[in-house]
């Protein structure tokens, strides 16, 4: 569902992403993880078509993005970090504004405002002002508006920031409800707990290279640390990048 094929990004001197490939298939959830500055905002954006690569391909559901940005993007949700939301509008303007983008038809539009208003539990504060919601309840806002066209991939990046226990349930019970249904769903966190229980495969990027690519059992075993939580695994594959090398790197 998703290819990567050395994908690069130069900024003037700065290598940020260095010959990435890599590959998700439908209905799986991968979390990306990596040190700061190590290269996880960018490839995230230049999934989601807003920052061009320097070098190599990205095919998302079978069409370049690059040849296709516009069919590409129409199966694609992105989640950032922190989403920009017009304040003026109230909830459910802001999902119709974003249903009109996709040209979607006046009765699909209100239903599907519907199906996510509800599962996101906005019911209460849908039709307020979104100058008055919280961070919480405005990045549930973000994430219905990224779902609203029913994409095939989601891009997430750190999905969990501002979410209050019951919030961050929430997201967790909808990403894998859609998982099961053949969404994919690539995920950028620095909450390690959070990669160990939700993904199916975790890849660890490291001065622009991706050191790393399996389950969280391969990735232990690839750090010779079994035993080990997913945050000794982490710190021992960064701070020694080479020693991954040797290990699984399938994708």
């Amino acid at each position: 569902m998703i290819r990567l094929i050395h994908l690069t990004k130069r900024f003037g001197r700065l290598l940020a992403v260095n010959d990435v490939t890599l590959e998700i298939p439908a209905g799986e959830i991968f979390g990306f993880l990596g040190p700061n500055g190590a290269g996880k905002t960018t490839t995230i954006k230049m999934i989601a078509g807003i920052l061009q690569p320097t070098e190599g391909t990205i095919i998302i559901d079978g069409k370049d993005l690059a040849e296709d940005p516009v069919g590409a993007k129409q199966v694609t949700g992105f989640i950032p970090d922190r989403g920009f939301l017009y304040e003026k509008l109230t909830g459910v303007e802001c999902l119709q504004f974003v249903a009109s983008l996709y040209s979607m038809d006046q009765g699909r539009m209100e239903e599907r405002i519907r199906e996510l208003v509800a599962l996101f539990e906005m019911e209460e504060w849908a039709g307020d002002l979104i100058e008055s919601y919280s961070h919480g309840m405005r990045q549930r806002l973000v994430m219905s508006a990224a779902l609203i066209h029913e994409p095939k991939v989601i891009v997430v990046d750190e999905p969990m920031v501002g979410l209050d226990p019951k919030g961050a349930r929430l997201v967790k019970r909808i990403f894998r409800s859609l998982a099961s249904k053949g969404v994919s769903v690539f995920m950028s966190t620095h909450t390690l707990a959070i990669a160990e229980e939700m993904c199916d495969r975790i890849g660890i990027i490291h001065e622009g290279c991706l050191i790393a690519v399996g389950s969280a059992s391969e990735l232990r075993q690839k750090a010779g640390a079994e035993e080990h939580n997913l945050e000794a695994v982490f710190l021992k594959l960064t701070e020694d990048p080479r020693g991954a090398e040797t290990g699984v790197r399938s994708g």
